[in-house]
C-alpha cells in the first residue's frame, strides 16, 4: 500500500510544492535539494540513488522489434494549468485515453522540462513534454515528447498564453485545444522500463520516447524557462544493462 500511495501522490502531483511537499523535505533541481541529492533527502527517495531502472536515460544502441502503434483517444475534456514550481502541469479531468499492451491507459497530465530530460544519442532537446498515463491497476505509461527549435507550436501557445507566473498558481484553459497537436503525425517510438523522474522516482513506468521531434519558437521556449527560473530537467541515469527497443 505504501508503494501505491507515493505512486499516486507522485503521479497526480508531480512533485509539486502542494500536500506532497509538505510532508517531505523541499527538492528542486539546483543547491541541496538538487538531484544529486534526492536520494538522501528523505527514506522515501531512496530509489532516487539505489534504483536499477531509473528515467530519464541517453538513447543509443537500440534493439529492433515490431512494436505496436500508438493508439490514442482523443476527448474534448476540461484542462487546468498549475504552475507547481517544478513544472508546468496540464491536468487532465478524463476522457483521453491511451491503449498499450491490450490495456487502457487514462492521461492524468502533461508537463513540460527544459532542456529535454530523456537524450538521443546524446542530444538534448530545448523542451520535452510528458504525458502521464494511469490503467486501472495503478501502473503508469509515460509518453515522452521531444520539441526542437522551429515554427511556434499553435496548440503549446493556448497553453502559454495563459500561463500561470508563480508557483501555487492554477487557471483553467478558455481556448479548446487539439491535444493531437502536440504530437508529430510519425508516432514511432522507443520503448523502455523507467521510474518517475521526480521524486520519489517510483521504478516500473513504461516509458516511450517518440522519435520525431515537434517545434517550438525560441521565444515559447524563453517564456518557460523564465517562468521556472532554472532548468527543471534531471540527468540521465545509467542503464544497468536495460534493454532500449524500437
Amino acid at each position: 500500500m505504501k508503494y501505491l500511495t507515493l505512486l499516486m501522490t507522485a503521479l497526480l502531483m508531480t512533485g509539486s510544492a502542494g500536500a506532497y511537499a509538505s510532508e517531505h523535505p523541499a527538492w528542486s533541481y539546483e543547491g541541496d535539494g538538487a538531484p544529486e541529492h534526492w536520494g538522501d533527502l528523505s527514506p522515501d527517495f531512496n530509489q532516487c540513488k539505489t534504483g536499477m531502472n531509473q528515467s530519464p536515460v541517453n538513447i543509443t544502441s537500440t534493439q529492433k522489434t515490431h512494436l505496436a502503434p500508438l493508439d490514442f483517444r482523443f476527448g474534448d475534456v476540461p484542462l487546468t494549468e498549475i504552475n507547481n514550481g517544478h513544472t508546468v502541469q496540464v491536468n487532465d479531468d478524463g476522457g483521453d485515453e491511451l491503449t498499450l499492451d491490450n490495456e487502457k491507459f487514462s492521461l492524468q497530465q502533461f508537463h513540460f522540462h527544459t532542456p529535454s530530460e530523456n537524450t538521443i544519442d546524446g542530444k538534448s532537446f530545448p523542451l520535452e513534454a510528458h504525458f502521464v498515463h494511469k490503467n486501472d491497476k495503478d501502473e503508469i505509461a509515460v509518453i515522452a515528447v521531444m520539441f526542437q527549435i522551429g515554427k511556434e507550436n499553435p496548440e503549446l501557445q493556448k497553453l502559454w498564453q495563459q500561463m500561470p507566473g508563480k508557483a501555487g498558481e492554477t487557471v483553467s484553459i478558455k481556448e479548446k485545444m487539439e491535444l493531437r497537436g502536440l504530437f508529430p503525425a510519425d508516432l514511432s517510438y522507443y520503448r523502455f522500463s523507467g521510474s518517475l523522474t521526480t521524486p520519489p522516482c517510483t521504478e516500473g513506468v513504461r516509458w516511450l520516447v517518440l522519435k520525431q521531434p515537434m517545434t517550438v519558437s525560441e521565444q515559447q521556449v524563453e517564456k518557460f524557462a523564465a517562468t521556472m527560473h532554472h532548468h527543471n530537467n534531471r540527468p540521465v541515469q545509467p542503464l544497468h544493462g536495460r534493454v532500449i527497443v524500437e
